[in-house]
């Protein structure tokens, strides 16, 4: 592992660190986040491997998992110096497949992995000293595995599978870290939706899903006495203005069709639950949406034009920042939100690697 020094002088007062990775370059670029400045200040760059993508914090923010997706397939552990923000590699746990999403479980004794490719999810074990493991356990699922996240109580698992229209529901054991299917074994999307990424509601109540083909996003009840989901509402996300097709599999557009469609990546909700976000690719743009607590209903406010093919983003936990990345752009973007209307107002970016795709923020009490 190598590591070079962008930044220096700076990380003393610092106490919120922003993590990006960046697929081509194999590369963990880490940032300060100076949110009485609102700036983003660039700290260092992290050797990881080829097709470095994902990555999750662990629940106490000591430790940040990136997977890589270049063979062999692992998984990688960094403990975070919360004095500096500096990564130090502690340990690389292997894979069963290329995985496009980690999560670790609420009590940060598991990480869970999904497959697109091989239409998989994983879980791997996390030691005493946070440090992941080989995958313990391999699970099918439907066709291309894209998320996986466990319910706020952690007795239950949900994996979106982006080929079938569908949200798989597992059952959990957070002692022995075994998944098994639910009954009924899955919550079924609307047609043609390409289920991607999604989000639990920060009061637990509500599953909000993104369609990667359709832009909208699919609001689902949670029963946490059966651990199942119901659909409540969709909301559309993407306007006639963008011109936009509907999507489709990237692997299915027939060579030479260049018609622009609807690719949406990933989605994010404000910490006290008033507005949630989703990227898509095609046009850069980000959407907004005001969510009611009560319902979990979305409306779509508007959207506004950000980097350029936004894989990836996140909010911050005071729920006032957020930074996105652009797979074809050379910088990373910070964003304040303005807390009376959702409103983002670009105010500050940095430097970002090749295919930078994916955000992490970690913050400490000062």
């Amino acid at each position: 592992m190598g590591a070079t020094l962008l930044g220096t002088g700076l990380t003393a007062q610092a106490n919120t660190y922003v993590y990006v990775s960046n697929a081509d370059d194999g590369a963990i670029t880490s940032y300060i986040l100076d949110r009485a400045a609102g700036t983003l200040e660039p700290l260092e760059t992290t050797t990881a491997g080829e097709g470095v993508m994902p990555m999750a914090v662990s629940p106490d923010r000591h430790y940040l998992y990136a997977s890589v997706r270049s063979e062999p397939f692992r998984v990688l552990t960094y403990r975070i110096d919360r004095e500096t923000g500096k990564l130090s590699q502690q340990g690389s746990g292997s894979l069963p497949a290329s995985m496009p999403y980690i999560e670790s479980d609420q009590s940060g004794a598991y990480l869970f992995s999904a497959s697109y490719s091989d239409n998989l999810v994983s879980v791997s074990p996390i030691d005493e000293n946070g440090v992941v493991g080989d995958a313990q356990q391999t699970v099918e699922t439907g066709r291309n595995a894209h998320a996986i996240h466990t319910s706020p109580d952690n007795r239950y698992a949900f994996a979106s599978n982006l080929g079938d229209d569908r949200l798989a529901q597992f059952r959990f054991d957070a002692e022995t870290g075994r998944l098994e299917s639910n009954d009924p074994d899955a919550a079924g999307t609307p047609d043609d939706t390409g289920p991607r990424h999604f989000v639990f509601s920060p009061n637990g109540r509500y599953v909000y899903l993104l369609g990667e083909f359709s832009g909208a996003v699919t609001t689902y009840a949670f029963d946490a006495s059966n651990g199942t989901l119901t659909q409540v509402s969709v909301e559309p996300g993407i306007v006639e203005s963008l011109n936009l097709d509907q999507g489709m599999a990237r692997e299915a557009i027939p060579e030479g069709d260049d018609t622009p469609r609807i690719w949406a990546a990933d989605i994010q909700v404000t910490p006290d639950g008033r507005y949630v976000y989703t990227s898509e690719r095609t046009s850069s743009v980000i959407s907004t949406f005001e969510a009611n607590p009560d319902t979990g209903e979305l409306t779509y406010l508007n959207h506004l034009e950000v980097e350029s093919q936004p894989r990836g983003f996140q909010i911050d936990d005071t729920g006032r920042y957020m930074v996105v990345t652009g797979q074809r752009d050379d910088r990373v973007g910070l964003y304040r939100i303005d807390p009376e209307n959702g409103e983002l107002t670009r105010i500050d970016d940095a430097p970002a690697g090749k295919n930078a795709n994916w955000v992490e923020i970690v913050s400490f009490e000062g």
